[in-house]
């Protein structure tokens, strides 16, 4: 057997497998589109306004502690409390954790809320790095600022933890904000479901772009930058194609650390955010999943599609690079930190489906596509039977980076109708069927550089450039 016959062998293997992938992933992309679109048409017919209306009785709810972590979120923090305070839920407390920030997030906060020190008895049930002071607000009695020493977010959120006194809690971004009916929306699965679901994930969409003055949004809009209209078309389609399908089944591993709730009786059972993963997001929802499995205890973690947090969006490709390479290296910590779970039917639906499907599409996904789109460019250059499965491939490609994209769009605008102007969804439509040319080769290879810096031990946070929601993007 030549050499070139060797070659052939090789090539075509591997066009095998990226051939198998790519159909496997649009079969179950296909899936999760039609479960979205079913789900949402059923709750188009509820009137959503009147539902508020019926929860908003305090003997229905649940006080909530809403947490804030905030490191050097002086361009977006202010707007993020005023947000907070608005909110139309019966009873909040509002805690923000200064994590040593080395801008002026404590000193605007503590100016513009007129903050006094207070002391406040501590329950240490996580373990943080040292609370300096606690600040109470003189003209909103149940906004406190936590000043402590920095140990990252999750660290600021255990913290927050420990001085939050309701049974729940909310964890957002310092750089987000929420409708004011958001928390409403979110708590109603755990109020509804009398102890059953212990933690629900809202929806996040990109706000650069939108018209936002003291933490409440005017009007809804897309911003001018090319690179952030790509996200907000990303954002629509991850939100509503995967996590809508997998809530069903009980299987999300994810809910995003911007904007989700928790029953602080089981994060405190589960340890707490890990300070040591830089995806303390999703590393929380696996244990929590694991200790509930353990125990065989029938809980649930549900996303929730109509709550919406607004949140800034990178506008550089180096913010939005290393972004996706921590937001990936975080995945794959927790997929190997629980490995044990993977195929594991004593986890149930968690180990035999979400976790098989989170290595595979998620965290390996990358590696294969990215060979897919290397194959391509090779496969031109030899002719032949090679340039036939080019064409195959990239047809795939496009089903899978345009299409769903496209139709994620349309799903949203007839759902919700985030984006009211014709002229917005016309444009998401035109920036989606570019992605595959441009956007996505690029976000494949930092999250293969995530994936890198796993392997290498690297865990570094990286610093994110703020402009503030209050400024059009």
């Amino acid at each position: 057997m030549g050499l070139a016959n060797i070659l052939d062998y090789i090539l075509l293997f591997f066009a095998g497998i990226i051939l198998f992938y790519m159909v496997i992933v649009i079969l179950t992309y296909s899936i999760m589109l039609f479960m979205a679109f079913h789900q949402l048409k059923k709750q188009s017919k509820l009137d959503k306004d009147e539902l508020d209306d019926d929860y908003i009785d305090v003997i229905y709810s649940k006080p909530v502690s809403i947490i804030v972590p905030a490191y050097n979120e002086e361009a977006g923090v202010i707007d993020s409390i005023h947000s907070l305070l608005s909110l139309r839920y019966p009873q909040t407390e509002l805690i923000v954790v200064n994590d040593g920030s080395t801008d002026a997030t404590q000193q605007k906060v503590i100016e513009q809320f007129k903050m006094k020190k207070i002391t406040k008895i501590i329950r240490d049930q996580l373990s943080t790095e040292p609370i300096i002071d606690i600040y109470q607000s003189v003209i909103h009695p149940n906004l406190l600022l936590v000043n402590k020493k920095n140990g990252g977010k999750a660290d600021a959120l255990n913290a927050g933890i420990n001085v939050s006194r309701y049974p729940y809690f909310c964890s957002i971004d310092g750089d987000s904000i929420l409708e004011e009916t958001s928390l409403l929306r979110v708590m109603k699965p755990i109020i509804l479901s009398n102890g059953e679901v212990i933690a629900t994930g809202g929806n996040i969409r990109i706000a650069n772009g939108s018209d936002i003055q003291l933490g409440s949004i005017f009007k809804t809009g897309l911003s001018n930058n090319f690179l952030v209209v790509m996200q907000v078309v990303e954002y629509l389609r991850a939100f509503l194609m995967g996590r809508i399908a997998l809530s069903k089944f009980n299987l999300v591993l994810i809910i995003s650390g911007a904007f989700s709730v928790f029953s602080k009786q089981w994060v405190i059972e589960a340890g707490g955010y890990s300070k040591h993963n830089i995806g303390e997001d999703m590393e929380l929802v696996v244990k929590i999943h694991r200790l509930l499995k353990e125990k065989k205890l029938k809980k649930r973690i549900e996303f929730v599609p109509d709550p919406v947090c607004w949140t800034e969006a990178p506008q550089d490709l180096s913010t939005l690079r290393k972004q996706r390479r921590r937001w990936h290296q975080g995945l794959i910590t927790s997929l190997w930190k629980h490995r044990k779970m993977t195929f594991n039917p004593k986890y149930g639906g968690i180990g035999m489906i979400s976790f098989p499907y989170f290595w595979i599409v998620e965290c390996l996904g990358p590696v294969i596509e990215l060979g897919g789109y290397i194959y391509i460019v090779i496969a031109f250059f030899l002719g032949d039977i090679y340039y036939e499965i080019a064409i195959l491939l990239a047809l795939l490609f496009v089903v899978y980076g345009a299409i769903f994209s496209a139709l994620s769009i349309l799903l949203e605008a007839w759902s919700t109708n985030a984006f009211p102007k014709v002229r917005d969804v016309f444009r998401l439509i035109i920036v989606s069927l570019s992605e595959i040319f441009w956007y996505k080769p690029l976000t494949l290879f930092w999250r293969c550089e995530g994936l890198l810096h796993f392997i290498l031990g690297k865990n570094v946070w990286g610093t994110m450039k703020r402009k503030g929601l209050s400024q059009k993007g």
